[in-house]
C-alpha cells in the first residue's frame, strides 16, 4: 500500500530534539502495550471534535514527538481515536517521568509516535501507528496499532465485530500460524548456523507463534486492509507487535489473509466491503 510519508515526521522531530541530548543505552525487553481504551459514546452522539496537530515537547528529562496525517482530520471519529491513543502513550511517559521525583535520568526518556494514512477510500480508511516509548531498560517499548474507519457507517471497525464466531477465528488462526512458521523457517535458513541449531530455533519460535495466534479476536486486534483496484478489501494484513509471535529482534511481523479465507466468516454486515471470488 502506498504510504503518505508522514511517518517520518515523528522520527525527524525526535532527531532534532535529541541533538545535544545524547543517546540512551539499550533497554530491557518489555511487553508491547495494548492500545489505549477508547470509551464508546452513545450511538446518537457526535464525536467530540478533535483537531490533530503534530506535537514536539522536549526538556532535560524527556523528548516527545507525535505526528499525524492531516487527512485524518476529515473523519472526527477517527481523529478522536488517534488522539486518545496518543494521549494514553503520552500520559504513560509523563507518569514515568513524575516517578523520577527530582532526579534527572542519565538519558532523556523518549516517546516517538507516527500515525500514517495507509488507506483512504470512500468506504474504508486505515491509519497505522508505529513508534516506541523509552523509560529506561535495554529496549524501548514498542507502540504498534492500526485503526480502520468506515466513513459511511461512522464506525471504527474492530476484530470482534468483523469476525463474530469461534470457527472464524480458528480459520484465521490456522492460516496465520502456518504463514508465520514459514517465515520463521526462511529466517532460520538464512542464518549461519548448523541444521540442528536451525531446527531448534524454529521449534522455539513455533511455541511463541502458537501462543500468539490462538483463536481469539484479541490476538488479531491489529489489522489493516489491503485494497484491490476496485476499492474493495482483497486481504487483511494482521499485524503482530514484537514479543507476540517472536522475540524483540524479529520486530513487527505481518500476515496477509486473503478475502477468500475470510469471507465465509465475516459478519454479514461487512461482507460487501470485501472482494468476492
Amino acid at each position: 500500500m502506498k504510504r503518505s510519508g508522514q511517518g517520518a515526521c515523528a522520527a525527524a522531530l525526535i532527531a532534532l530534539a535529541m541533538a545535544g541530548c545524547g543517546k540512551h543505552e539499550a533497554q530491557a525487553p518489555v511487553a508491547a502495550p495494548d492500545a489505549a481504551p477508547v470509551a464508546e459514546a452513545p450511538a446518537d452522539a457526535a464525536p467530540v471534535a478533535v483537531e490533530l496537530h503534530d506535537v514536539i515537547d522536549t526538556n532535560a528529562r524527556y523528548v516527545l514527538g507525535i505526528s499525524y496525517p492531516p487527512a485524518a482530520n476529515a473523519y472526527p471519529g477517527l481523529a478522536k481515536a488517534l488522539s486518545d491513543y496518543a494521549e494514553h502513550a503520552r500520559s504513560e511517559l509523563l507518569k514515568a517521568v513524575d516517578e523520577l521525583g527530582n532526579d534527572t535520568p542519565t538519558a532523556p526518556y523518549e516517546l516517538s509516535l507516527a500515525f500514517d494514512m495507509a488507506v483512504n477510500t470512500p468506504k474504508v480508511v486505515a491509519v497505522s501507528a508505529e513508534g516506541s516509548s523509552y523509560t529506561g531498560g535495554a529496549h524501548g517499548q514498542p507502540l504498534v496499532a492500526r485503526f480502520v474507519w468506515l466513513p459511511e457507517r461512522q464506525e471504527l471497525l474492530t476484530a470482534q465485530a468483523l469476525v463474530d464466531s469461534p470457527r472464524g477465528w480458528q480459520a484465521v488462526s490456522d492460516y496465520t500460524r502456518d504463514k508465520l512458521l514459514e517465515q520463521a523457517m526462511v529466517r532460520a535458513q538464512g542464518e549461519d548456523m548448523a541444521p540442528e541449531e536451525q531446527q531448534a530455533q524454529v521449534r522455539n519460535l513455533s511455541k511463541m507463534i502458537d501462543q500468539g495466534t490462538t483463536a481469539d479476536a484479541a490476538n488479531f486486534a491489529q489489522f489493516e486492509p489491503v485494497m484491490d483496484a476496485a476499492g474493495r478489501i482483497a486481504a487483511l494484513r494482521f499485524v503482530f507487535p514484537p514479543y507476540q509471535v517472536g522475540p524483540y529482534s524479529d520486530g513487527t511481523q505481518t500476515v496477509d489473509v486473503p478475502a477468500s479465507v475470510l469471507l465465509p466468516h465475516v459478519a454479514a454486515g461487512y461482507r460487501e466491503l470485501f472482494a468476492h471470488p
